[in-house]
């Protein structure tokens, strides 16, 4: 394989026009990748999954900050007072955005997995936490004492396998994390029915929203979820701000995540920590910019219209998958079948083909940008792939994923379609290429 091209290349605003979903606009809509031979192409991002573009409203909300950019809680000035309340706000926005209690603690992170490492170090002495194989690693490795419970053949066997596990649990505090929305298949999980079988046990219940807010709506309350962490950098606004809303109270007993500037009460010979969870556990200068960039983008989607977004997602979202089914040697990977609920996030392997040098060369000779890998979730990436029935395995056990979002047109995904279409032709058999 050549080696990556890296240049930057100008965008062309008329490189590629389409209707903005529900109005909104990603930045970079027109951004050109080389090819192979010579010339370039509309560079089609189908790696929504891994971190998605910027809105173009997040962007302008960010330039509307920065004259004013400041530090904040702790500044006189005027720049530090717009900035302070421009970053309580958010909190405000956020807390909307996921329908959470007004008394829920709004803890702003570096990312999803900050924010599950930080309930991790909350979690009362002997607390006993509920985690299935499927979870990607942020909410999969940070718990001192977890059951890790085997992959669930069906969403029903998830509910039953979960009670399960808490009603044999010791006694003692007990945590269910679960995700919304799988980042390897984009399958929907029943988070509703989860949450009612944690209250029946007398425990509580987190959930990473990560892959679920970029697409559908969340309600904390309607649903009674105790926790729930999810990053910007997956929502539209890459500038280093995630969350973690929920419960105060073990937060408020927890020692502070970070201790530094902000967290305390009184430092003398003797220190003194903040009671409110939030600035308990939000030490230092904290990421004011993403901040405010995660704000806008939990604004701009819930202006949107959820149905509108989710209308032309899964419109897509059929096209493309149906245009995979149509490829010989081509498989998808799923736990719960192909009728399952799912967000616009595909994971497959094609027979003949290294997954990363089927990424690579999707790059290289179509300008179509998609992951490989296992996707930070190796167990549940071994689990699906397995051993196919000629006894011959998917080379380095990975496999290769699309995700889309707003920005995302018919022609990108029609473009992928015909590429993978080319491309099984070329290698017809199973085997491995030389990397």
């Amino acid at each position: 394989m050549s080696p990556v091209a890296t240049t930057l290349i100008p965008a062309d605003s008329g490189a590629e026009s389409y209707i903005p979903w529900g109005g909104l606009r990603v930045v970079g809509a027109g951004a050109l990748a080389p090819i192979n031979g010579g010339g370039t192409v509309p560079y089609a991002n189908l790696d929504y999954a891994a971190s998605a573009p910027c809105l173009t409203v997040v962007q302008d909300a960010i330039t509307e900050a920065l004259p004013y950019y400041s530090s904040v809680h702790r500044g006189a000035g005027y720049a530090s007072q717009v900035t302070t309340d421009a970053y309580e706000r958010a909190r405000e926005t956020v807390r909307s955005f996921v329908g959470a209690w007004k008394r829920d603690a709004v803890v702003f992170t570096r990312n999803t997995t900050d924010s599950m490492n930080l309930l991790a170090h909350a979690l009362p002495q002997g607390t006993t936490v509920i985690v299935f194989e499927t979870e990607h690693h942020a909410t999969l490795l940070p718990w001192r004492k977890a059951v890790r419970l085997p992959a669930p053949a069906t969403p029903a066997e998830a509910v039953s396998a979960a009670e399960r596990a808490l009603r044999d649990a010791p006694q003692g505090p007990r945590l269910l994390v679960v995700t919304a929305a799988s980042n390897v298949t984009g399958e929907l999980w029943p988070i509703g029915q989860l949450s009612k079988i944690a209250r029946r046990h007398g425990a509580r219940i987190a959930v990473d929203a990560a892959q679920l807010v970029p697409h559908r709506p969340i309600d904390m309350t309607a649903l009674d979820l105790d926790y729930v962490a999810f990053s910007g950098h997956k929502l539209y606004a890459p500038f280093g701000a995630g969350v973690l809303v929920g419960r105060t109270d073990w937060l408020r007993a927890a020692e502070p995540y970070l201790k530094g500037g902000g967290a305390t009460a009184h430092v003398d010979q003797e220190t003194t920590w903040a009671t409110d969870p939030q600035q308990r556990h939000e030490a230092g200068t904290p990421n004011v910019l993403g901040v405010i960039a995660l704000a806008a983008a939990c604004t701009a989607l819930s202006g949107a219209g959820w149905e509108t977004l989710i209308t032309e997602e899964d419109r897509l979202l059929t096209r493309l998958r149906r245009g995979l089914a149509a490829i010989p040697g081509l498989q998808e990977l799923g736990l719960w079948g192909s009728g399952n609920p799912r967000v616009g996030i595909v994971s497959f392997v094609l027979d003949g083909w290294n997954a990363r040098d089927l990424a690579l060369t999707l790059s290289e000779e179509y300008g179509i940008g998609v992951r490989d890998g296992k996707f930070c979730a190796h167990p549940f990436v071994r689990r699906l792939l397995g051993v196919d029935s000629d006894g011959c395995s998917n080379g380095s056990g990975t496999a290769v994923r699309a995700s889309i979002g707003v920005g995302t047109t018919t022609e990108q995904v029609d473009r992928f379609v015909s590429a993978l279409g080319r491309l099984a032709d070329r290698y017809g058999v199973c085997s491995s290429l030389p990397m």
